[in-house]
């Protein structure tokens, strides 16, 4: 016992329970678990992309606004001295081009298929030829045998040939947004002395027919951007300038650079090709993938 007159001391002791599923705990632990597998997919998904790309979405991150517009930027973590201008330039530019390139290996193959089912029935005997280069698509219906399956000689009246392969053409191209050049090719046969129609005209007017056909079928008018007649001036085959070879239409599809829209092509648009090759490039050509339809 204490002490008589001595003072009593309660002591009270709170007995704290468990939060139990009401608590906040769990709640953090369980937000970084969720923050550590996202940066953990992150890594996984860069550590998967090729250099170039890499180098896009460092391009970005480091300055959002200044990579859309193309102003220059300053170092990152990863790379000292980055520059969204020239991150633009190359990477989103090679990520667009690449797109692009799939695209137009799908409509080639579609293409090729059409083609295909339209020579079996009898309405195509010349050869149709696709070329996938580094500055774009290029289709191009090249005479074979007399010289006369799209044309006929000396005239810009297309044949029934001539117009089934562009109407199935235009149909898949209408799947692409890229503009269109139209260009007329032919031999070095002379018209005669003092005429006034020459092959220049004779050109320029197989483009034109080549042009309507398309438009009629199924592209936009706005799409075709430039339609040029080149006589003898590129031939096909040089060693034989009277090759039937030699009379062709060919269709271009530059490859569009970002971000510049393809939907409103002009032929003041840096993307657009402002040269033509001086000649034919040779089938040999390993950096050409060719797709045939032909007899």
């Amino acid at each position: 016992m204490g002490k008589p007159g001595s003072k009593i001391i309660i002591v009270k002791k709170k007995v704290k329970g468990h939060g139990g599923h009401h608590g906040g705990s769990w709640k953090v632990a369980y937000a970084d678990f969720v923050t550590a597998m996202m940066a953990f997919f992150m890594v996984m998904w860069i550590l998967g992309m090729d250099q170039q790309l890499r180098q896009a979405v460092e391009g970005y991150f480091s300055n959002p606004i200044g990579y859309k517009k193309g102003y220059s930027g300053g170092a990152t973590p990863i790379s000292s001295g980055s520059s969204p201008a020239s991150v633009k330039s190359n990477a989103v530019m090679l990520a667009s081009h690449e797109y692009q390139k799939r695209r137009f290996d799908e409509v080639s193959q579609a293409v090729r298929e059409k083609l295909d089912s339209v020579a079996q029935v009898g309405k195509l005997r010349a050869k149709v030829e696709i070329i996938v280069t580094e500055a774009g698509l290029r289709i191009e219906l090249i005479e074979s045998g007399t010289g006369d399956t799209f044309f006929p000689l000396g005239s810009a009246e297309l044949k029934p040939e001539g117009r089934a392969a562009l109407e199935v053409i235009a149909e898949e191209l209408a799947r692409l947004e890229n503009p269109v050049a139209i260009e007329g090719h032919t031999d070095a046969a002379p018209f005669p002395r003092g005429a006034t129609f020459t092959n220049w005209e004779l050109s320029n007017a197989r483009a034109n027919a080549a042009r309507r056909v398309l438009e009629s079928t199924a592209i936009a008018v706005g799409r075709i951007v430039e339609v040029t007649g080149y006589a003898d001036r590129q031939l096909r085959n040089v060693a034989n300038p009277r090759d039937p070879a030699n009379r062709r239409i060919s269709l271009l599809l530059p490859f569009v650079t970002p971000p510049e829209s393809p939907q409103q092509p002009s032929p003041n648009d840096p993307s657009f090709p402002t040269q033509r090759p001086s000649a034919y490039v040779p089938a040999s050509d390993s950096s050409l993938s060719r797709v045939h339809a032909s007899d």
